[in-house]
């Protein structure tokens, strides 16, 4: 990135990604208000997720109708900028629909809203993903995903944050709350949307040349993305991956009121801190994208990940919420640094690794009380913070001139995390599992993804095809 023009379009770029993480972390807080508000059951408060996530999954659809219509995929033809552009006009459609559905505290006008903020996010991640790789040279395209999955992590953190302070107020005490007011919710969405305006204009206007990547080292020539086991596998993995992270944490505002009893204006910095422990993995895995080797390497794979935390702190303790009871968080986050440095960004090895340390988080929560338990459940979001990279990066392997095929099919599967929210919120009722014991759900989620890594790992190793090392980014 030593070109000035990238330097400053991949600047612009990561906007989107920050938008991204705000809204997918923000709904966490708007499952419990609606739920209170609209007497609803946790399987249908799990709608938001649902229809959050699948809305990807139909926006890629739609792409891939759109391109066969006019014979030509549309960001090849109008650029990434136009793409990202778009992306972001539809998504601001989209929180207009939160003036209605917030006026009237009507559930379907608010999913609508959500599915068309959705849809527009589908087009943004088919255009920005693969400019993000293409501002610069090919070596150092997953250093700059790296980069922008790290601001991406600080849109979750603060996310859940800003749109709690808006529809509570500031945490003054407990003893206290503000009247729980529905209506409240269209105004974050609102000043987001005046955003995405602002940044479609931006982006409508960027100048960036680029370089497409050659077809020519397809690996099999004609044979389809999907006939290749890494990623037909790969699809369910990335399916239950971005399912077990998310109905963790759009579950867990629930299980908080139930387990001990939490309300919903102060359940905010927990779900902050599950999508903060994201971007704390993912800042821990990012050490090796510095170019640093030895001890340097070592200092910062532990100043990292203390700075993640540090801006976790930070961002609460502004909020006006008190932050002294997660100082002993840091115990598991030193167990996440002993992970990273024994799989050595091996994406198989971290992947296996990681999603039995997920899993036994989950054990251990559902085996455990109080804020033990409450704990446990949040430090899921530590071993998921480096699957997506792990999966994305073991499925595309070996797929020549069908990368972009493949990687299509990868994203579509992020509509699992709607489906595996919607699964867990239903066996969450007390007449099947109950809200605790719901989270089976995710200990099934990770035994897959720990079998994908030792599969598809061998069967990788066993075609003397060689693994890039794995430096941080997400979904």
């Amino acid at each position: 990135m030593n070109n000035k023009n990238y330097t400053r379009a991949f600047a612009i770029l990561v906007s989107v990604f920050f938008f991204w993480g705000f809204v997918a972390a923000s709904n966490d807080i708007l499952i419990p208000v609606f739920k209170e508000k609209l007497d609803l059951t946790q399987a249908q408060s799990q709608m938001i997720a649902f229809v959050f996530y699948v809305a990807y999954t139909v926006g890629s659809l739609l792409y891939l109708g759109i391109s066969r219509f006019i014979g030509q995929d549309p960001i090849v033809r109008f650029g990434y900028g136009k793409g990202i552009a778009a992306g972001l006009g539809l998504s601001a459609l989209g929180t207009l629909l939160f003036i209605p559905a917030a006026n009237s505290a009507s559930f379907p006008m608010l999913l609508a809203g959500l599915m068309v903020v959705g849809l527009g996010f589908s087009l943004q991640q088919t255009a920005a993903n693969p400019l993000a790789i293409a501002l610069g040279p090919a070596s150092t395209g997953s250093q700059r995903l790296s980069l922008a999955g790290a601001i991406n992590n600080v849109g979750t953190t603060i996310g859940p944050l800003l749109v709690s302070y808006a529809i509570f107020g500031p945490m003054t005490g407990s003893d206290s709350p503000k009247v729980l007011d529905v209506s409240d919710v269209k105004l974050p969405y609102l000043a987001l949307g005046g955003l995405f305006l602002l940044f479609a204009f931006i982006f409508w206007n960027l100048k960036v040349e680029t370089e497409q990547a050659s077809d020519s080292d397809s690996a099999q020539a004609g044979k389809k993305a999907i006939a290749y086991p890494q990623v037909w596998m790969g699809m369910i993995a990335i399916f239950l991956y971005v399912g077990v992270e998310v109905s963790t944490a759009s579950n867990l505002p629930e299980l908080m009121k139930q387990e001990i009893g939490m309300e919903t204006q102060n359940i905010a910095p927990y779900i902050s801190l599950f999508w903060a422990s994201l971007m704390i993995g993912r800042w821990t895995s990012a050490s090796g994208a510095l170019g640093l080797s030895g001890w340097r390497r070592e200092i910062m794979r532990l100043i990292l990940p203390l700075a993640a935390f540090g801006l976790f702190l930070t961002v609460n303790s502004k909020m006006g919420h008190s932050v002294s009871g997660f100082y002993s968080y840091l115990s598991v986050v030193a167990l996440l640094v002993l992970a990273d440095f024994v799989s050595k960004g091996n994406p198989s090895r971290q992947l296996m690794l990681y999603s039995l340390l997920g899993l036994v988080a989950l054990l251990f929560g559902m085996n455990s009380g109080g804020m033990t338990s409450i704990m446990a459940f949040v430090s899921v979001g530590l071993f998921c913070s480096t699957l997506w990279p792990c999966i994305f990066t073991l499925a595309i392997t070996g797929l020549g001139s069908q990368t972009s095929q493949g990687a299509n099919l990868l994203v579509m599967m992020i509509m699992g995390g709607g489906f595996i929210s919607v699964s867990q919120g239903l066996l969450a009722d007390p007449a099947y599992l109950g809200i605790k014991n719901s989270y089976w759900v995710g200990v099934v989620c990770f035994a897959y993804l720990a079998f994908y890594a030792w599969r598809v790992g061998k069967l990788l190793r066993d075609q003397g095809l060689e693994v890039s090392a794995v430096e941080g980014g997400g979904h």
